[in-house]
């Protein structure tokens, strides 16, 4: 169990870093080469589009488990280390709540919307 602990660990940093490189592909303070890179990455984590789709098998996850970390890894050392401390305390807040009252609230209306419509419905018959 001890390494589904660790494994746990890794994949919250990977999120947090993502987040972190995401935040500093938008800060002024970050160089240049080192935005490209970030927004590349963070992007491409975040995409719901893979270079290599997941239904194929093995290969389909290889990205997943290979390409994005070792880019979260060159993206990371092109950001200066105290600005990257900055990003991932940044990210470590942003993931501690909730990010979207707007979603949240139209969620809620729609989940309100079709509990009122079954209602409606069945109270017509």
């Amino acid at each position: 169990m001890r390494w589904l602990n660790r494994a746990r660990q890794w994949a919250k940093a990977i999120k947090r870093d993502v987040v972190a490189l995401w935040i500093a592909a938008r800060d002024p303070r970050t160089p240049v080469m080192a935005k490209v890179v970030a927004g590349a990455i963070a992007a491409y984590a975040l995409s719901p589009i893979d270079l290599i789709p997941d239904f194929i098998p093995v290969l389909g996850y290889l990205d997943d488990l290979v390409i994005v970390p070792l880019g979260i890894m060159l993206a990371v050392s092109l950001v200066p280390e105290g600005l990257m401390r900055e990003f991932r305390a940044q990210a470590s807040e942003r993931l501690e709540r909730p990010t979207s009252k707007a979603g949240l609230w139209a969620v809620i209306g729609l989940w309100i919307a079709a509990a009122l419509a079954l209602a409606w419905l069945v109270w017509r018959r």
